[in-house]
């Protein structure tokens, strides 16, 4: 899949993530957090955030996450949402997303 815009998931409410995803001039994926558990889990998430691009063949792309305080299933399904929306696709293949052995 390729990034062609600027897309954004979620939200910043109390146990959400809000991804927002643009195409990279580097032609890597460059993963920028703010969390307000960063400390505890920021490198769970960025984990996460990283297999679910990897899991759908994201070889560049800008994504920042602001976070606070989501669950991984949260993080993984904003992440697609987002990149899905920044690809410009509307078709879901769920059975193939499968990152939950992270």
């Amino acid at each position: 899949m390729e990034i062609k815009k600027y897309a954004v998931a979620g939200t910043t409410e109390s146990s959400d993530i809000m991804i927002v995803v643009e195409p990279s001039d580097n032609n890597e994926v460059a993963v920028t957090l703010n969390s307000s558990v960063e400390k505890q889990y920021g490198d769970r998430i960025e984990e996460v955030i990283i297999a679910t691009l990897k899991n759908l063949g994201i070889t560049s792309a800008k994504v920042s996450a602001v976070d606070k305080g989501a669950l991984d299933c949260t993080i993984e399904a904003r992440t697609v949402t987002a990149i899905h929306r920044a690809a410009e696709k509307d078709d879901y293949n769920w059975k193939e997303m499968d990152t939950w052995n992270v």
